[in-house]
């Protein structure tokens, strides 16, 4: 007699679990700062991208290595003196918590973004970056093939 075995069941793998491993520290700064001092914060917390908040709750916009590079290529070295404020990016693409990987990392495909705020009632909850959904994903694909191996050395 056979005992049925039950395929392997779809990972998915939400916004809020990523969260729980990497954390939920999100690195906030003042629209009014320098751009020099928020290259300095980028360096020093060794991450590509800081969300602009004035009170580290709401999002006022994101600034990432590209803005700096983009604003550097149009105004010069000036630039570095300006707010931070001059050079974020307003239009921000945030997800929720219960979002899933697999969907934000076609929203960031999609858009071309390599970090996400995650908001949850209003507030500013974590973020997310290309490098976490990649890491995610493969260990969607790593468990996946791992319960694969399980169902066919069971059946």
């Amino acid at each position: 007699m056979h005992t049925p075995v039950t395929p392997p069941e779809e990972v998915s793998v939400h916004i809020s679990q990523l969260l729980r491993h990497k954390g939920r520290e999100v690195v906030t700064v003042d629209g009014s700062v320098s751009i020099r001092s928020a290259l300095q914060l980028l360096a020093e917390k060794g991450i590509g991208a800081l969300v602009v908040s004035s009170d580290g709750r709401r999002i006022d916009g994101i600034i990432s290595e590209r803005d700096v590079a983009r604003g550097l290529h149009e105004r010069g070295t000036n630039l570095l003196a300006d707010p931070v404020s001059s050079v974020m990016t307003t239009q921000v693409h945030v997800c929720p918590p219960d979002a899933s990987v697999d969907g934000l990392a076609r929203t960031m495909t999609d858009h071309r973004v390599r970090h996400v705020p995650v908001v949850a009632d209003g507030a500013l909850v974590g973020i997310v970056s290309i490098g976490d959904v990649v890491k995610a994903r493969l260990d969607e694909l790593e468990a996946e093939r791992q319960q694969l191996v399980d169902y066919i050395q069971t059946s």
